[in-house]
């Protein structure tokens, strides 16, 4: 299965999977008014695939065969306070 990658140029780390390029016709407006204007990142043939380096390969295919494209979102970001902090509870490995 082909796919088609692009990121958005209003939201850092998000990119929307889709089965062909330049065709948003299963994508809703709503979602990409806020994604803004597709820029091609790479076409990827998710059959040769075992994995992908942040979203999960079975995810990806069953959304682009039932949706027509996948969202890829960012990591949320790391708490490093709250680590901090628990590193510093008594106990904590250290």
């Amino acid at each position: 299965m082909l796919c088609v990658v692009y990121k958005s140029p209003k939201k850092a780390e998000t990119y929307l999977f889709v089965e062909r390029r330049d065709d948003f016709s299963r994508v809703p407006a709503p979602l990409l008014a806020t994604f803004g204007t597709p820029q091609l990142v790479m076409l990827i043939n998710l059959a040769t695939k075992t994995q992908l380096a942040l979203a999960d390969l079975s995810k990806v295919t069953t959304s682009l065969r039932t949706q027509g494209y996948y969202l890829q979102l960012p990591p949320p970001p790391e708490n490093l306070l709250k680590a901090h902090l628990a590193a510093q509870q008594p106990g904590s490995a250290d």
